[in-house]
């Protein structure tokens, strides 16, 4: 597809670019005594737009790493409420905090997002000495504010899984350049982030469209500047930003929920910053090789559906549902009389997040009599981001061409709804939002709640099973809080790679743990009486999510990774 292009590297430009970027490293060596004259280098490159503009193709190519759209998003999820994995897979050790600074996943996403920054910083940094009679009218402002938006993204990114960042705006040209300090998230927001979101506002475009469809927009640095904010507890700027967005007439909620991620859907109205892979292009390579080595050529594809779908159809279900997401999903009643709901008693949320043994239509071109799985206490699988709605089987070679949708609108209202409750206490202005989400997934609305039930809405996080009953409460600041806390941010963004931030930035992870050990603790005494019945339908064992989680996380030396023990061993600046 045509929208496409922005996404998909331009191959022998990625390989000039980063041939520029590891030899600019190391002018205080004379490594070189002659020039090939056919060599692409930092003399002959950047000298036209044709040339920035195949840079910035690089830049957007590092949003394809799977430690940031695609299957490295799994390890994030683990670490949960939301989804669990079983002894023998190696993100074990994320769902039970036992990694460390040189476990695999957190040393692959400190590359692949410093790949990032140093490619963006390429472009920023040689787009001002450019000619600027090469470009036309906007261009350049354009290439540089697309280029700061991704860097902000990037570091966006690194600060808030490292818990800051070490900070380089330029591109590194001795040893002695790569030796930073780490800076705390604070000053990474103030240095680069909030700056380079200002530049990218001002600069860039509502909209694009044809061949340009895809890159960042206004839309995209005004989205993520108001989640720095929220991130830092400033709510007022924070719902500022994000009603500027929701205000600016440009995104709407896609009909169908499932529309954002599937193939047939992408870059739809609802999409504000969205990476885009290809099933098709570079057929052959394995979905885990996105960008070029020397001896494979990168997919193009992503490999995050082989690691969510169902064992039985080609994946590896590395990651399951956790029971509690699971009956969440179950409690959150459909609204019959929601014209969107004519058959279905599974909210249209859950059919396109989680699969059941008990689920509704079909599950990899097969109905329910035909499907294997579900056993040895597996309730439910992830559905969401795999190719269960058109394969009968995942990909042989892990190639998924679902796009990674990083933030999409809804996402926003729910943001926008948590900053105005916090910054003015405007509780009928929050509900309307949060019910626009759920009006759209076709279950019983907040309002209509509160309609029925004298003004009170149903706790629905509380287990049923467990408890019998979930407590009804009164719409106050606080109890709306915690609906979007613990019910409708895992409903709407299950599996999308935001929970494990979204606790860390409330405080709440080992509340929640200590609560869903409870819950596991209750389900593992009273197995025979639960087995195999509703709402769950568990066979054969209790799967212990949180038996070792509840106990091992702290939050002081869990809720961010480790600075990776190679980057301690290469930059001295930050054993200090």
């Amino acid at each position: 597809m045509i929208h496409r292009k922005i996404n998909i590297k331009v191959k022998l430009a990625s390989l000039a670019i980063c041939t520029v970027l590891l030899t600019s490293g190391c002018n205080d060596e004379d490594f070189l005594t002659q020039v090939n004259p056919n060599t692409i280098t930092n003399q002959t490159f950047w000298k036209t737009t044709k040339d920035f503009q195949s840079a910035l193709t690089t830049v957007y190519g590092a949003l394809q790493f799977q430690s940031i759209s695609g299957n490295g998003l799994i390890e994030d999820e683990i670490m949960a409420d939301l989804g669990g994995t079983e002894s023998w897979y190696r993100p074990y050790a994320y769902r039970n905090f036992t990694f460390n600074d040189a476990s695999e996943a957190v040393t692959n996403k400190w590359a692949n997002l410093y790949t990032g920054i140093f490619r963006a910083n390429q472009v920023i940094e040689k787009i001002q000495s450019a000619d600027p009679s090469i470009f036309a009218a906007g261009e350049k402002e354009s290439i540089e504010g697309q280029a700061r938006t991704l860097r902000a993204f990037f570091y966006f990114l690194v600060a808030n899984t490292y818990g800051g960042a070490v900070i380089h705006t330029e591109v590194p040209q001795t040893k002695a350049d790569f030796n930073v300090k780490f800076s705390s998230i604070a000053e990474v927001n103030s240095q680069i982030i909030i700056p380079d979101l200002e530049f990218a506002k001002a600069n860039l475009p509502e909209t694009w469209s044809g061949k340009d469809l895809g890159r960042v927009t206004w839309g995209t640095a005004t989205s993520i500047l108001g989640k720095v904010y929220l991130f830092d507890k400033q709510w007022g700027p924070a719902a500022t930003e994000f009603k500027s967005v929701i205000d600016s007439g440009v995104y709407s909620l896609t009909a169908n929920i499932m529309d954002n991620f599937d193939e047939e859907h992408e870059f739809n109205s609802e999409s504000i910053l969205e990476v885009a892979y290809s099933a098709t292009e570079n057929p052959g390579a394995n979905g885990s090789n996105v960008d070029d080595t020397p001896y494979a050529a990168g997919a193009e594809a992503s490999n995050l559906a082989v690691g969510l779908a169902q064992l039985n159809y080609g994946g590896f279900n590395t990651i399951l549902p956790s029971y509690f997401l699971h009956e969440l999903y179950i409690n959150d009643a459909v609204d019959v009389t929601n014209p969107i709901n004519t058959t279905n008693l599974q909210s249209k949320r859950l059919t396109a997040t989680i699969a059941p043994k008990n689920l509704e239509g079909q599950y990899y071109l097969r109905n329910v009599a035909e499907l294997k799985g579900w056993g040895y206490g597996q309730s439910a699988y992830v559905k969401k981001y795999t190719n269960w709605y058109h394969l009968a089987n995942e990909d042989g070679n892990s190639r998924s061409g679902i796009n990674c949708r990083q933030i999409r609108l809804a996402d926003i209202y729910l943001m926008y709804a948590e900053a105005v409750l916090n910054s003015t206490g405007d509780v009928n202005e929050a509900i309307k939002y949060i019910d626009f989400v759920r009006t759209r997934a076709g279950v019983i609305t907040l309002k209509q709640y509160l309609a029925t039930n004298s003004n009170t809405f149903p706790q629905l996080h509380i287990s049923k099973e467990v408890h019998g009953n979930q407590p009804l409460v009164p719409p106050t600041k606080e109890n709306v809080l915690t609906h979007i806390h613990r019910v409708e941010r895992p409903l709407e963004l299950a599996f999308e790679g935001h929970r494990w931030k979204d606790l860390v930035r409330w405080g709440i992870a080992k509340s929640v743990f200590t609560e869903l050990l409870a819950d596991e603790n209750w389900r593992v005494k009273n197995f025979t009486t639960i087995a195999n019945k509703a709402p769950l339908y568990i066979i054969e064992r209790i799967r212990d999510d949180f038996k070792n989680a509840a106990v091992t996380y702290t939050p002081a030396k869990n809720d961010y990774f480790p600075i990776p023990s190679v980057e301690r061993q290469t930059n001295s600046q930050l054993n200090n």
